[in-house]
């Protein structure tokens, strides 16, 4: 019992209770909403609410990392000496995932560093300069319901070639990503097409591209994982 009194003392003398909880408040809500604008206003080609599900244990874990080391030096040097054999291998599909990543981890250093007003003040200035910039783009919302998303494995190395068949028979062609490979392209597209004889039409002339040229098409990219 003793040792737990003086376990209890020094975890009142270093952390505030009262200011924990408010600080983990403040992460929670700022995550969620962040969620929801990346949901609603991401542009990203990936399954969008199942990366948005990320935010809040990432943001609470942050916030939980940074109280405990901010009290110690030596708890701070061990966590630098942990994270350098950590690898993290997870793939970033779109450089607008790292950003919200960025977002969600500054949320969880503010918070975590007794900074909740701050955050409060600098996410949401943050995320409304982030829709103006989208309005004054014309792209406040990426919407997908009449669209598709189309891989293109080839060994052929002109991007124009395949980009211009597209094109030719698509309404709408918007290269996401590109990826080299030996030989040949791997290459990702936000397509729209009218009819399904588009479709028919474009994969038949995708493959008489060469024998080695592999096509997917799915409805839909929000169900992309």
């Amino acid at each position: 019992m003793l040792k737990f009194e003086e376990y209890l003392a020094q975890f009142t003398n270093t952390i505030q209770l009262s200011e924990l909880l408010v600080n983990m408040g403040v992460a929670a809500l700022l995550a969620i909403i962040l969620s929801w604008f990346y949901q609603r206003y991401g542009n990203a080609i990936s399954n969008r609410k199942r990366f948005a599900a990320n935010f809040l244990p990432l943001a609470l874990t942050t916030l939980l990392i940074i109280t405990i080391v901010k009290s110690s030096i030596a708890l701070s040097l061990g966590l630098v000496g942990a994270l350098s054999i950590v690898r993290f291998r997870a793939a970033i599909k779109d450089p607008e995932e790292l950003t919200y990543l960025f977002l969600v981890i500054g949320i969880g250093l503010a918070t975590g560093a007794n900074q909740p007003i701050t955050a409060l003040i600098v996410i949401p200035l943050i995320l409304g300069l982030l829709l103006l910039h989208k309005k004054m783009n014309g792209q406040t919302r990426f919407k997908s319901e009449d669209r598709m998303y189309v891989n293109v494995s080839t060994d052929i190395e002109e991007l124009e070639k395949v980009t211009q068949l597209l094109e030719e028979t698509l309404s709408y062609v918007e290269l996401k990503r590109l990826d080299t490979l030996n030989p040949g392209l791997d290459l990702s597209f936000i397509c729209k097409a009218d009819s399904v004889q588009q479709i028919q039409t474009v994969t038949q002339a995708l493959k008489k591209l060469s024998s080695a040229t592999r096509v997917s098409i799915i409805d839909q990219p929000d169900l992309i994982a």
